[in-house]
C-alpha cells in the first residue's frame, strides 16, 4: 500500500537526518543543511494523494508480561470453584429410588426424581388393550424433596468415601382413590364393585344379623404401585402391567359383621338407664332397633344413633322412674322390738335433669355402650311400727287379734275341755306348720290322731292355733288343748302373726 511505503520512507528519512548532526541549534530549529552544500529544504509530511499524512509516533518499548501470575490465578479460580461445588452437590453414584441424582444439586434432584416417577409410562396389558399411562396418572407420589435432601446430606460430593454408595431407598405409592378412576376408565370391563358385609336388625329374632359380603374384580393398585417401585428402583422408565380382573374382596369382610353383631347383641342384653347398678328403666330390642343403626363409614362397620328418637324415651323417663316415698312397716311387739318387717320402705325419687341426656346416650352408644345412668333426687321413707298380739277369753271363747291396742278381728274358738283344758298365761308365738298330722292323748290315756290339721301357730308347747274341719260348734269348749278355728281364720292367724308376737289367755 502506498500509505504504508510513504510512513517507512518518511521514517527513515527522519532517521537519516537525526544521524547527520545537521540540526541547527535550538530545539524546534526549521532549516537544515545538507553536507553537499545544497541549500537547506524543509520536510514535509507523507501525503495519500492530496490529502497529507502525519507521522505514527514512536511506541514505547513494551512492558514483560506477567504470564505466570495469571495462569496462577486461573487455577487458583477453579480450584476455589471445585470446593465450593463440593458442598453443594450431590456425590456421583448417588441413586434415590433407582433415579441417578450424581452432580447434581439437592433442588434439582428433587425435581428429577419427581419428573422421573411422574413420566414413568405403564402398558396396561390383556384387558388393558395396551394403554399406555403414565405415573403422574396414577397419582404416583414420592417424597421427591426428602428424599433428595437426605441424599446429600449422607452422599456430599466433598465425602470422596461416599461417591458411588448404596442406593438410597424410597417409596412410592399410588393414590388408590386417583389409580382406580384412572384404571376404571381405562378398563371397566376389569371391574365388577365387591359387597361389603352388613349388619340389620331383624325383627323376627329381634336381634341384629348379618348380611353377607360378595367378592368382586379389579385390578391390583397395590400389586401395580408395587411394579413401579421395583422398575424405578431397577432404572427403568417403562413397565407393563396386566390388565385383566384380579379378585377384589370386600373392605367388611363377614367376620367383620359376625363381630359387630355380637358386640351390638349384647349391648341389647343390658340396654337402658341405671341408677347405680340397677336397670331402673329397661330398653327392649325393638325400640332400642329405632335408636341406632350398623353403617358402612367408608368401609368400616359403625353405629349411628339417631337424637331426636332417644329424646322421645327420654321424655318419658319421669312417669316411669318417679315414685312417692313408701313407707316401710315392722311388726313390733309390746317393747318396741321388731319380731318382723312387713313391708320394706322405699325412697321417693324425682329424676333430675334430662336436657343433655339424649346426646350422652348418643355418644354412649356410638362407643358400643348400653348403660345410660340418670341422675334423681331421694325423699327418704318413714317407718312404721305395728304391735300385735292376740288375747284368748276362755270365758266368751273368742281370741280378738289387736294391732297398737286397736281390735283387728274377733273370733268365736273352741277351746280345750275341762278335762283337757287350755293353759292360761302370757305366750309367745314360736312356730308355724303348715299342715301336719296331731295327736291327742285322751282322759282315759288312749291317743286319738288327726290328719292334716293345716295353719298350724304354736304359742305354749303343744297349744296351738289351728284350723279345723271335723266340727263347726265354735264357742264351745271341744279341744285337747289347742284353740280350734275355722279354717279361714287359722290362715289369717298363721300369717298374721310373726315369730316373738305375744299371746294372751285368760279368763
Amino acid at each position: 500500500m502506498k500509505f504504508v511505503t510513504d510512513l517507512t520512507a518518511a521514517q527513515d528519512a527522519k532517521t537519516a537526518k537525526l544521524d547527520e548532526s545537521t540540526v541547527s541549534e535550538g530545539v524546534g530549529g526549521t532549516a537544515n543543511a545538507r553536507p553537499d552544500g545544497d541549500a537547506p529544504t524543509e520536510a514535509l509530511p507523507p501525503s495519500d494523494g492530496d490529502q497529507p499524512l502525519a507521522w505514527a509516533p514512536i511506541e514505547p518499548t513494551p512492558k514483560k508480561k506477567r504470564l505466570g501470575l495469571w495462569i496462577g490465578l486461573g487455577v487458583g479460580a477453579v480450584v476455589i470453584g471445585a470446593g465450593a461445588a463440593s458442598m453443594i452437590l450431590i456425590a456421583p453414584g448417588t441413586t434415590v429410588a433407582g433415579i441417578p441424582v450424581g452432580w447434581m444439586t439437592p433442588g434439582a434432584a428433587a425435581d428429577v426424581i419427581s419428573s422421573h416417577v411422574a413420566d414413568t409410562e405403564i402398558t396396561l396389558t390383556g384387558a388393558g388393550g395396551d394403554t399406555v399411562l403414565t405415573g403422574a396418572d396414577l397419582g404416583a407420589q414420592i417424597d421427591a424433596s426428602a428424599l433428595a435432601d437426605r441424599a446429600f446430606a449422607e452422599r456430599p460430593l466433598w465425602n470422596v468415601g461416599a461417591w458411588m454408595g448404596e442406593p438410597v431407598p424410597g417409596d412410592i405409592a399410588l393414590d388408590a382413590d386417583a389409580a382406580e378412576s384412572v384404571l376404571r376408565d381405562a378398563v371397566p370391563s376389569s371391574f365388577v364393585d365387591p359387597v361389603n358385609a352388613g349388619v340389620v336388625f331383624d325383627a323376627a329374632t329381634g336381634a341384629y344379623v348379618v348380611t353377607p359380603s360378595e367378592t368382586g374384580t379389579a385390578i391390583d393398585v397395590d400389586a401395580l404401585g408395587a411394579a413401579i417401585t421395583d422398575t424405578i428402583a431397577d432404572g427403568g422408565r417403562t413397565l407393563q402391567f396386566s390388565g385383566d380382573p384380579a379378585e377384589a374382596a370386600p373392605a367388611i369382610s363377614d367376620e367383620d359383621a359376625t363381630a359387630m353383631v355380637a358386640s351390638v347383641n349384647t349391648m341389647l342384653g343390658s340396654i337402658g338407664f341405671y341408677l347405680g347398678e340397677e336397670r331402673t328403666v329397661p330398653i327392649d330390642a325393638a325400640t332400642a332397633s329405632t335408636w341406632f343403626t350398623v353403617v358402612d363409614d367408608g368401609g368400616e362397620l359403625k353405629i349411628e344413633a339417631d337424637q331426636t328418637a332417644i329424646q322421645a324415651t327420654v321424655d318419658a323417663l319421669p312417669a316411669a322412674v318417679d315414685r312417692a316415698p313408701v313407707d316401710a312397716t315392722n311388726i313390733v311387739n309390746s317393747s318396741g322390738e321388731i319380731l318382723r318387717v312387713e313391708s320394706e320402705g322405699v325412697a321417693g325419687r324425682a329424676i333430675s335433669d334430662t336436657s343433655n341426656l339424649a346426646s350422652e346416650v348418643v355418644d354412649k352408644l356410638q362407643a358400643g355402650e348400653g348403660v345410660f345412668p340418670i341422675a334423681v333426687t331421694e325423699t327418704p321413707f318413714q317407718s312404721v311400727n305395728l304391735k300385735r298380739n292376740i288375747v284368748v277369753d276362755l270365758s266368751a271363747q273368742t281370741a280378738t287379734a289387736y294391732e297398737n291396742d286397736v281390735v283387728v278381728n274377733s273370733w268365736k274358738i273352741s277351746s280345750g275341755k275341762s278335762a283337757t283344758p287350755t293353759d292360761v298365761g302370757n305366750f309367745r308365738v314360736y312356730a308355724h306348720v303348715r299342715i301336719q298330722n296331731m295327736k291327742s292323748r285322751e282322759p282315759d290315756g288312749s291317743i286319738t290322731e288327726t290328719p292334716n290339721v293345716p295353719w298350724v301357730t304354736y304359742f305354749n308347747g303343744d297349744e296351738a292355733f289351728h284350723g279345723t274341719y271335723w266340727h263347726n260348734d265354735f264357742g264351745t269348749p271341744r279341744s285337747h288343748g289347742c284353740v280350734n278355728m275355722p279354717i279361714d281364720v287359722a290362715k289369717f292367724v298363721y300369717d298374721w302373726s310373726p315369730i316373738g308376737m305375744e299371746v294372751r289367755v285368760q279368763y
